[in-house]
């Protein structure tokens, strides 16, 4: 009888690139839905797409008032899923919208955005997590170069790459108000990173992530490898994107806000285990299990 041995080993004491073992599209081609060949290729390819104006203006309305009536309640709220930035009290993130927001767990369970878990996932999926992240103008800060799965992996337990996130545009995302950059074709490479997850690292690393940051070799050799994209548009316009394409977003210098609401599909057949380089468990307001 063999040992399995973890294909994707991080949080040690030396970086490694390695390839993915994992399908990027798990569906079959021909199972129609709301992704055509030609983007569920594209998506393969690129680890990313960009669906603008995915959302009617009028559904698009109804998201922003939603979203500033939980912006207005996060100014006095203090539970652990209302994240505010590491230098500030400016509220940063909301957490598990999909759990805690009637309006956001309906807009996150919409049949066209399931349809779609399921061309790319070929299975029943569920929401490992979800949030809305906020750039105030002037003030909000970046997020890192990350690629999601390591941490998922790391700190979470989340054995394979079958999962990916969709971002929707709550408000314009430019060049200038720090919106989400992609390197295309990355999602196929594995970044180990280096360092020991210090115990509760998710009480910082949500204001700002020191540990499952890629090094700066491998950054360079991703970025000469595959290029840098900026995928922006109107409010109301998608972004789906693999869980271990290499992304980042630069600090809101702008005077225009820069709001996003996320969620990451997970399949069923992908749940959760004991993590692979963390004391224990994150929460589940962070890590549905």
């Amino acid at each position: 009888m063999s040992i399995q041995t973890d294909p994707y080993t991080s949080r040690g004491n030396w970086p490694q690139i390695t390839e993915r073992q994992d399908p990027v599209v798990y569906g079959d081609s021909q199972e129609q839905g709301l992704l055509s060949l030609e983007k569920l290729r594209f998506y393969n390819d690129n680890g990313y797409l960009f669906l603008p104006d995915f959302f009617s203006p009028q559904e698009t309305q109804t998201m922003q008032e939603h979203q500033q009536r939980l912006w207005n309640e996060s100014q006095s709220a203090n539970g652990p899923e209302y994240v505010r930035e590491a230098q500030s009290d400016m509220i940063r993130s909301i957490f598990a919208v999909h759990h805690n927001d009637p309006f956001f767990a309906k807009l996150l369970h919409d049949p066209r955005l399931m349809s779609m878990a399921r061309q790319i996932l070929g299975s029943d999926s569920y929401i490992h997590q979800s949030r809305i992240n906020f750039k105030a103008g002037l003030h909000g800060k970046d997020f890192y170069w990350h690629s999601d799965f390591e941490t998922w992996h790391a700190e979470d337990g989340m054995a394979r790459m079958r999962a990916f996130s969709i971002s929707i545009a709550l408000t314009e995302n430019t060049a200038f108000n720090g919106p989400l950059m992609v390197m295309p074709g990355s999602h196929r490479y594995f970044i180990a990173c280096v360092g020991a997850t210090p115990k509760n690292h998710y009480q910082e690393s949500l204001r700002q992530q020191q540990y499952g940051t890629p090094d700066d070799d491998s950054l360079a050799f991703l970025a000469r490898q595959c290029g840098i994209e900026m995928p922006t548009g109107s409010p109301g316009s998608v972004l789906v994107f693999d869980c271990n394409i290499m992304h980042g977003s630069n600090s809101n210098i702008s005077p225009y806000p820069r709001s996003n609401v996320f969620a990451v599909y997970n399949s069923v057949e992908n749940r959760l285990v004991q993590p692979f380089a963390a004391h224990e468990p994150r929460p589940s307001y962070i890590a549905t299990r």
